[in-house]
């Protein structure tokens, strides 16, 4: 790697980045991470003036993955703390006037904060404390914390009622692991009741109260498509909204006669305004790519709606959406450091049909370069999905001379819930085979260079690189997997509990029940199939996917006598647990990548090293 070329690479993981931009209860102010002084720190923005300060000096994580939520009196903003990434959060308050952070909830496992009474006394959150994750409350002025839910399933989503009488939830205490549904108890944990929103078996989720308490704004999957509801507890029925042609998930009441959702289709999402009385629905007039509104207040105090807005080409920027005019106004720019706008690859979206004929959609971004190596980037999740959005680890990719291919497997989000479904008791199976079909789809592209493909994924994108790497081993010269996982029964024993339940058992049941699933669709039963250099990375402080993953698969290797520093390369991340949004550390995994491609395929840098 040259020297222009590393200037590029930390240009590129430089580039400031916001995150969890959250309104305050007044709507005058909208607090959020920015890393613009090259560490995240905590920024405030004055939306009457436009200008937004920092106002932490280092009291604050490196790492931006948890979210804010504002005091009632706006005077404290309260923020998520762990050690150096193991995400065994405790939750801190910023207090604004004195610039000092203090702990608020300091609990073992991992805690995160969900929502704090009208009156600013109480914090709801969820915490793993004593093994599965349950709701708790925490009260200010006594300093009490009290566990208000015990759940064998992980329970969450836990909103105030306006008055702070009472809290909504979800959980399941069906049999059935594809179920969830919507509860409503007082806010001292008694009288939990289920609200049966949907149809057992649906998943089902409360998303905001109305603002006279009655109602609640709710999701569910009954039909397929996600859709929204609204939820009247006196008469105990649901109003539905939506013509079932996308998928649209709620996010809060914008007022007593509207509420807004979130709607996608093909990779894309845009918000949409609902009438509660007469069902209609508008969308927002943004151009096509992701936009979604802020957490916190829904409105801003002048009656706009704040949104974040990003293409595959164009960085993320924080607006406000005027609801009757259609106008938007940038109140936080998106920053291109030394590049423009036109250096970075657009993606073309294209849908193909798999092994069994399933359509499946997917991205794919050109770097230009003639012929053009191929980099094959599953997402994680697995339920999670590539939109159209600006992905600076794609960019990067592209930089380097890399066309991208993200593809929408089975289990993505955004197709229905029995698109979902198909990955249950499939892993490692339909969805690999995806990722393969349109891998081969790809590289015969006449301008693909099909002697460089490359597949690199994180977390079960890192799973799907393992198992891209040792059960279609012709397909790729190279594969790069991080903070993946390699042994389904080590993965089971050892992530979090909520990680256990609602991921491994909903999707796999367990080791016990399930002995042969479990091993043939772990990677490192496959190790021996290995015939293209692979490297390994992962974070020693990753409780979600444990170091032990990787581990496992590295001895494996060893034992079948694979070479390390020639057929495959180990690095283990130090201060760092599942992924990072820290400059200095996207960095180091910048050069990690770079330094393997370079050597491994020779790296052809493309259009951004060359201005």
């Amino acid at each position: 790697m040259t020297e222009t070329d590393g200037d590029v690479l930390e240009a590129l993981a430089s580039l400031p980045t916001m995150a969890h931009a959250t309104v305050s209860p007044a709507g005058d102010r909208i607090a959020f991470y920015y890393d613009v002084s090259g560490r995240n720190e905590l920024h405030v923005l004055d939306v009457a003036t436009g200008e937004h300060e920092q106002v932490s000096d280092g009291e604050v994580p490196r790492n931006a993955r948890w979210g804010l939520h504002w005091s009632a009196d706006g005077e404290r903003v309260y923020f998520h703390l762990d050690d150096d990434g193991n995400e065994q959060n405790d939750v801190w308050a910023f207090d604004l006037g004195s610039r000092t952070a203090e702990p608020v909830v300091e609990l073992a496992g991992q805690t995160a904060l969900s929502d704090v009474s009208a009156d600013g006394e109480t914090l709801v959150f969820g915490s793993s404390r004593d093994g599965q994750m349950n709701i708790y409350a925490h009260d200010r002025t006594s300093g009490e914390t009290t566990k208000l839910t015990d759940y064998e399933r992980a329970a969450g989503g836990a909103t105030f009622s306006p008055d702070g009488g009472r809290i909504a939830y979800a959980t399941n205490e069906s049999d059935d692991f594809g179920n969830r549904d919507v509860y409503v108890m007082d806010a001292d944990g008694s009288t939990p009741r289920n609200l049966h929103v949907g149809t057992d078996g649906a998943e089902a989720s409360p998303a905001d109260w109305h603002p006279d308490g009655t109602k609640l704004l709710v999701g569910d999957n009954t039909e397929d498509l996600s859709r929204c509801g609204v939820y009247d507890l006196d008469g105990e029925e649901v109003e539905w909204f939506g013509d079932l042609t996308a998928e649209e998930m709620p996010v809060h009441f914008l007022d007593e006669d509207r509420f807004l959702a979130l709607r996608t289709r093909d990779a894309a999402a845009l918000p949409v305004v609902y009438d509660v009385e007469t069902g209609e629905s508008e969308e927002f007039d943004v151009p096509e790519g992701v936009a979604t509104s802020l957490s916190g207040e829904s409105l801003l105090d002048d009656g706009r709606v704040p949104i974040t807005f990003t293409t595959p080409n164009r960085r993320p920027e924080m607006l406000a959406y005027d609801l009757d005019s259609g106008e938007t106004e940038t109140l936080v720019d998106a920053e291109y450091g030394p590049f423009d706008r036109g250096d970075f690859a657009d993606a073309e979206y294209f849908t193909f049909d798999s092994h069994d004929r399933t359509e499946i959609g997917a991205l794919l971004y050109d770097s230009g370069q003639r012929p053009s190596p191929l980099i094959v980037n599953p997402h994680g999740g697995p339920r999670a999905a590539d939109y159209k959005s600006f992905g600076l680890y794609t960019q990067f990719l592209v930089s380097r001379g890399y066309s991208v291919l993200q593809v929408n497997y089975r289990g993505s989000t955004g197709h229905g819930k029995a698109f979902v479904d198909m990955l249950k008791m499939d892993w490692g199976g339909g969805e690999q085979r995806d990722i393969a079909t349109a891998t081969e789809l790809v590289s015969d592209y006449d301008w693909v260079d099909d002697d460089r493909v490359v597949v690199f994924g994180g977390s079960y994108g890192g799973y799907s690189a393992y198992c891209q790497a040792t059960m279609f081993p012709d397909l790729y010269d190279a594969s790069i997997a991080w903070i993946g996982l390699t042994d389904l029964v080590d993965m089971y024993e050892n992530t979090m509990p909520h990680f256990r339940t609602e991921l491994m058992e909903k999707y796999l049941g367990t080791p016990e029940e399930n002995p042969d699933l479990y091993h043939d669709r772990s990677p490192v039963t496959h190790a021996e199939n290995l015939a293209a250099p692979l490297l390994m990375v992962h974070g020693v402080n990753d409780r979600r996917v444990p170091v032990s993953q990787a581990r496992i698969f590295r001895d494996r290797l060893d034992e079948l006598g694979f070479e390390e520093g020639e057929e495959y390369e180990y690095v283990e991340l130090g201060e760092e647990g599942h992924a990072s949004s820290d400059i200095d550390q996207k960095i180091r995994l910048f050069e990690i990548l770079d330094d393997f491609l370079d050597r491994r395929l020779g790296t052809t840098v493309g259009s951004l090293a060359d201005d």
